[in-house]
């Protein structure tokens, strides 16, 4: 296996699914239905920064729920495609729409669904805890679990290779 650091100096897209990487993918269900979910403050912090430095930040996630869109919202990141059934479709519609390269994507997926998407693309990474089969495609393992900073791990890694890390903009939410 060749070096996936060497191949982070191309990155200019980071994609995530949501559940099981940015959450610890348990869903704690209200009397009424709705799931609730947590969210690491670091994961923000380093999505906020990496699009104020010009990364493209998407989410890519087969679930919904109004409190995702709002998280998000917070967080001022608009491509967010929720309820999708088809990640691979997804994902090469919007690569196409804003010229983007697959060599210039990270893909951090932990299951299935993720799958064909991160055989797709340049950097496919996972959390510590992804399923074997998602383990046995990546050329990242993130030591940290889904929702436990593998977000932060993935990006902090981009801009510390690109010489983007700890810079004026660091300082600043």
């Amino acid at each position: 296996m060749t070096n996936y650091k060497e191949n982070l100096k191309k990155i200019t897209t980071f994609i995530f699914d949501y559940d099981g990487v940015m959450t610890d993918g348990t869903l704690v269900l209200q009397h009424k239905g709705q799931p609730l979910r947590t969210a690491n403050v670091k994961d923000g912090y380093v999505l906020q920064l990496a699009m104020k430095l010009g990364y493209n930040i998407v989410i890519i996630s087969g679930g919904y729920s109004k409190s995702v869109e709002n998280r998000f919202g917070s967080l001022n990141i608009s491509d967010v495609y929720l309820s999708v059934k088809d990640k691979l479709t997804t994902f090469k519609e919007h690569i196409k729409k804003h010229n983007i390269l697959p060599e210039q994507v990270v893909y951090m997926g932990d299951d299935i669904p993720d799958y064909r998407v991160m055989k797709a693309v340049g950097i496919p990474v996972c959390p510590a805890d992804a399923t074997q089969e998602i383990k046995d495609i990546s050329v990242y393992i993130s030591d940290k679990k889904g929702g436990q900073g593998c977000v932060r791990d993935i990006i902090e890694q981009v801009l510390k290779v690109q010489g983007k890390w700890m810079t004026e903009e660091s300082f600043f939410w």
